[in-house]
């Protein structure tokens, strides 16, 4: 197997399982959902692959073009809205640590959220298997 090829299965298994668990999140939100990606999961295996592989290329797009904004964010403010000529780097510590901060609180909500769901998840199973 080629590299090529190797990196090309890598990238599509990571597509798949990025649009399989952005599904089911979705499907967590909408129990309409559930049961109609349930029925796929069933039946048409390998079209609910080709579905989850392109959703997550559409999040990956997504995501890289937020990181990207993020990231180009304060070299844009710094660019425009400074005409003194002081220099750039005694800028950059203060609104890198700033973003860094925003950053890890926002990754920190989500993570709670992630073990929330996972929670609510595992009670639901709990409660199913009960019945």
């Amino acid at each position: 197997m080629s590299t090529d090829n190797l990196f090309s299965f890598v990238q599509q298994g990571f597509r798949v399982t990025l649009g399989a668990t952005a599904s089911f999140v979705e499907s967590l939100q909408d129990s309409q959902k559930w049961d109609e990606n349930l029925h796929k999961l069933q039946t048409d295996w390998e079209g609910l692959t080709q579905e989850w592989e392109k959703k997550g290329e559409e999040t990956e797009t997504e995501a890289r073009n937020f990181v990207d904004s993020v990231l180009n964010q304060p070299s844009d403010s710094q660019n425009g809205s400074s005409g003194e000529t002081s220099p750039s780097s005694s800028l950059t510590p203060t609104s890198s640590k700033t973003e860094g901060d925003t950053l890890q609180g926002e990754l920190q909500e989500l993570t709670a959220e992630i073990a929330a769901l996972r929670e609510e998840l595992a009670k639901s199973r709990s409660d199913n298997e009960a019945e």
